[in-house]
């Protein structure tokens, strides 16, 4: 294109002030305010100027754009001030999806944020009495209650809170054990997600490693050979993102705790994923439980309360009392504590254990859900999108694909699995959805679907994009079968 015939365009240009006298503009102005109003209208001026520079536009092509500049500016409006964080639909069948923010919260824990949150309340503060009180204790009570008073010497269990499980790893080798030894397996030497590794948070704790054993093979003697007058502290970290299989050997808890007894040295566990109740009923084999630690003996359990637990992200440390009111005056307690909004969803999750209400908890819910039950949810879901009047088999057999003219989907068997770091063999028998779409890639159709106002998130597998409806709520299947709808006829267009 001429510089000529550009500065022409150039010309055609409305200014920022006559965008926003615009009435359209004007009414985005008085309802959003006029600042962001008038960014978008110099987002959109700016990207017209561009593609006019770069000879994208022509006249007429500039004469579309200009008739829908306010719609333009509505639509960055729109973008500026959305918010980044939102709820997506999880279709992966991957329960603590760790991207998706794993474990999502309980209606009660929902209910009770939104009681507290917006309200002044009783943090630190004891109502009868009229002092100052402890944060610890709204769920100091409820954690007695699930995992009972005692563990196996007796000791009267305590539970204190921090931000997640690595803070609480730090802040535990910290008090127990800084500027002396750690004794670990090194075949416990993990590395989780983002790069968060035993090793380093133990050198920011000031404790020092001391590894002993090889990765496959650590006996209850490497341990007490590695003791000297240095030795502050014995850890176990739970394998809770993979598994050592073949010729192995792991020291059992039993024998890490007498030698612990034996020795005058606590013994501390890094579980992780930190289960509240026995997972064999879930049809989740091989998984401890806090209970099973402590019971044991193990002086301090660690975990999280996204994961297993079902809660908020936090980080709880669990054992004896004498052992965690020093991690409590510990000064990293302080930065690594959490806020009102955590121990509200955390109170309230808490409580359905203690009601025995596990259904009222999502994960734990999703886990207990059948094959069969996720089967029929699936075939509902298929049956909408039929009636909609986007898919019309002429025939459906048992294992085949029913097709219409873009759209084709079959119920096929799968496996849900548990994932953020937890049960790494454990898989759910399941029914999923198998989609593909003429004239669109499996990673094209998956595209797509994210673009859904509610973006569904699904798994790509073999050229078909897999949608398991455990980690859908129920109610959201009709957005799912929505979103399908929306996809069959944009490619149909």
């Amino acid at each position: 294109m001429r510089s000529t015939a550009k500065s022409e365009l150039f010309r055609e240009l409305p200014s920022v002030d006559e965008l926003l006298r615009a009435p359209g503009v004007a009414t985005l102005a008085a309802a959003e305010g006029i600042s962001p109003v008038t960014d978008a209208a110099r987002a959109v001026l700016a990207r017209l100027r561009h593609e006019i520079s770069s000879g994208f536009l022509d006249r007429p092509a500039l004469e579309i754009a200009l008739n829908g500049i306010e719609s333009a500016i509505a639509d960055d409006l729109r973008r500026a001030l959305g918010h980044s964080l939102r709820s997506v639909i999880n279709a992966t069948g991957v329960i603590l999806h760790t991207n998706l923010g794993r474990a999502p919260l309980a209606e009660t824990a929902i209910k009770h944020i939104r009681g507290t949150a917006g309200r002044y309340s009783n943090l630190e503060f004891e109502v009868e009495a009229g002092v100052r009180g402890k944060r610890d204790v709204h769920v100091e009570r409820l954690f007695q209650k699930v995992l009972g008073p005692e563990t196996r010497n007796s000791a009267r269990v305590s539970t204190i809170v921090v931000n997640n499980n690595a803070a609480a790893v730090l802040l535990a080798l910290n008090t127990l054990a800084d500027s002396g030894e750690v004794i670990v397996s090194r075949g416990e030497l993990v590395e989780i997600g983002g790069s968060f590794r035993i090793p380093d948070v133990m050198t920011k704790s000031g404790a020092i490693l001391r590894e002993v054993g090889t990765t496959n093979r650590t006996r209850v003697g490497d341990y007490e050979e590695a003791i000297n007058e240095r030795t502050r502290l014995l850890l176990r970290v739970h394998r809770s993102n993979f598994e050592v299989t073949g010729f192995t050997e792991q020291a059992s808890t039993a024998e890490l705790v007498e030698l612990a007894r034996k020795r005058g040295l606590p013994l501390m566990e890094d579980l992780g994923s930190g289960a509240l109740v026995d997972l064999e009923s879930f049809g989740v084999a091989g998984e401890p439980s806090v209970h099973d630690s402590l019971r044991a003996g193990v002086d301090v359990v660690t975990y999280s309360g996204d994961k297993l637990l079902g809660g908020p992200q936090a980080g709880m440390i669990s054992g004896g009392a004498d052992l965690v009111v020093r991690m409590r005056t510990n000064s990293l307690f302080r930065a690594l504590r959490v806020d009102k909004l955590t121990y509200a969803a955390l109170e309230a999750t808490l409580l359905a254990y203690v009601k025995r209400n596990h259904d009222a908890i999502p994960v734990l819910k999703m886990m207990r859900l059948t094959r069969d039950e996720i089967g029929r949810r699936a075939d509902a879901v298929a049956a909408q999108v039929r009636d909609d009047g986007n898919f019309h088999p002429t025939h459906k057999e048992p294992g085949k694909d029913g097709a219409h003219g873009t759209l084709e989907i079959a119920v096929i068997d799968g496996e849900s699995v548990i994932g953020g770091g937890a049960a790494p063999s454990a898989v759910l028998p399941t029914r999923m959805l198998a989609v593909t779409c003429k004239g669109l890639s499996a990673d094209e159709l998956a595209a797509r679907l994210r673009g859904s106002d509610s973006p569904v998130i699904a798994r790509v597998e073999e050229g078909r994009v897999l949608l398991d409806l455990r980690t859908v709520f129920a109610e959201q299947d009709k957005e799912v079968a929505a979103a399908l709808e929306r996809v069959a006829g944009g490619a149909e267009r």
